[in-house]
């Protein structure tokens, strides 16, 4: 079973951060210049969680909110569901499908070393699909 350290390796652990104290306008800008759609959470250098545009629609938007004047702190998602390296492709699966959610901070350390898609888990799925329908080919038709 192909496990998170994989998917990592391949993809990369670069991780966008923004403090509890910016406006969700700084955290929209840095979204788009970025072209992203989540952000991790720091506090004065500790990791608290993470804020995703799924997370301004539904805490800013809908409620009427200035993004210039509500802080990433009011409306990120504190401590949410993780994954380790060690963890499985598919235990990222069902974790996303079990909360609908779209993103999995990767903690080492009470730290984030990577942050996981589900768009990382299909792609990174598909292409390993992929390779082993290769293999088997060749290991069919007698190539190596």
């Amino acid at each position: 079973m192909k496990k998170v350290s994989h998917l990592i390796y391949h993809k990369g652990n670069t991780v966008t951060v923004i403090e509890t104290s910016k406006s969700v306008y700084d955290a929209l800008e840095l979204m788009v210049q970025k072209n992203i759609g989540a952000l991790v959470v720091y506090e004065e250098g500790h990791y608290r969680g993470i804020m995703t545009e799924r997370d301004y629609a539904r805490k800013v938007i809908v409620k009427g909110k200035n993004s210039h004047d509500t802080l990433v702190g009011d409306i990120m998602e504190d401590n949410p569901s993780s994954v380790k390296f060690e963890d499985t492709i598919e235990r990222c699966m069902e974790i996303m499908s079990d909360k609908h959610i779209r993103y999995l901070p990767v903690l080492a350390d009470e730290h984030v070393v990577g942050l996981v898609s589900m768009g990382d888990l299909v792609r990174f799925i598909m292409e390993d699909q992929k390779n082993t329908i290769e293999h088997l080919q060749n290991f069919i038709s007698g190539g190596v």
